[in-house]
């Protein structure tokens, strides 16, 4: 639970809410947020390792714990791909797996006790972490303007140059020089809006969750002597049921952008 500050609640969340930039970083969105990075980067790498680990020692018989939920994951990863997208898999298929769980990864930071890692970090004269990469709007953003470059790529990849620029100023009035700039226009505004959908979703869900957590860590650590006690165990059962709780947005929110992912790019291969 958490060590209220002086400032009283809203000291506390404004300090949990603070990332950790460099000294000479930009502020707002252009701003280098070392904490979410690290977070993603170290989760990417655990991910990756566990995953290779358990392919080398993956044998053909009865499956041990490890390789059986790793294929449980890939054949549940496969058949979402398999459902909405019926061309070659070889690269999506890995792409949804790595995007569901390391988005999963990341969103599953958020049950960490609220000062757990700023408590840590402290220790090491780090005044401000978050750790949920998933509640920091900049990398949402910048993992949805990834899925981004790839629904171009593969509009171009599947329609060629010709094919595609020929979509975008027929699609969906029709060929008809009059309707070229009303369809260019529309289908600008519905591109752009895939990258935002899928950035604004995800961030507004796990930042909300991250909220009542500091709300829930804030509240109940006020009061001193038996109120205080009393306070402490009503925020006990409170982060544990919200905990209990969030573990389903969590999941969900992961499988959303990996369904999304897979639609869009799916979305690209298909000619009007």
């Amino acid at each position: 639970m958490a060590s209220e500050p002086q400032g009283g609640l809203t000291e506390y969340i404004q300090h949990h809410l603070t990332h950790l930039t460099p000294h000479a970083s930009k502020s707002g969105f252009w701003a280098v947020h070392i904490d979410s990075i690290t977070i993603s980067l170290v989760l990417g790498v655990l991910f990756c390792l566990l995953f290779w680990l358990k392919a080398r020692k993956a044998t053909a018989g009865v499956p041990g714990r490890g390789q059986a939920f790793v294929e449980i994951v890939l054949e549940f990863v496969d058949g979402q791909v398999k459902d909405v997208f019926h061309g070659d898999r070889r690269i999506l298929g890995p792409l949804a797996l790595t995007v569901f769980l390391w988005v999963f990864l990341m969103n599953a930071m958020d049950l960490l006790p609220v000062d757990l890692l700023p408590w840590i970090t402290e220790k090491f004269g780090v005044g401000h972490f978050r750790a949920v990469p998933t509640a920091d709007i900049n990398m949402t953003f910048a993992m949805s303007l990834t899925v981004f470059v790839l629904i171009i790529f593969y509009s171009f990849k599947a329609k060629g140059f010709g094919g595609y620029m020929h979509e975008l100023f027929t699609a969906p009035f029709g060929a008809h020089p009059a309707l070229w700039i009303p369809n260019f226009l529309l289908n600008v505004v519905e591109l752009l809006s895939k990258p935002v959908s899928l950035a604004m979703r995800l961030f507004g869900n796990m930042y909300a969750g991250e909220l009542v957590f500091m709300l829930i860590a804030g509240l109940f650590s006020a009061g001193a002597g038996l109120a205080g006690w009393a306070l402490y165990g009503a925020g006990i059962i409170g982060y544990t049921v919200w905990g209990i709780f969030h573990i389903l947005i969590i999941g969900i929110q992961a499988f959303i952008f990996m369904v999304l992912t897979i639609v869009y790019i799916s979305m690209a291969h298909d000619h009007h």
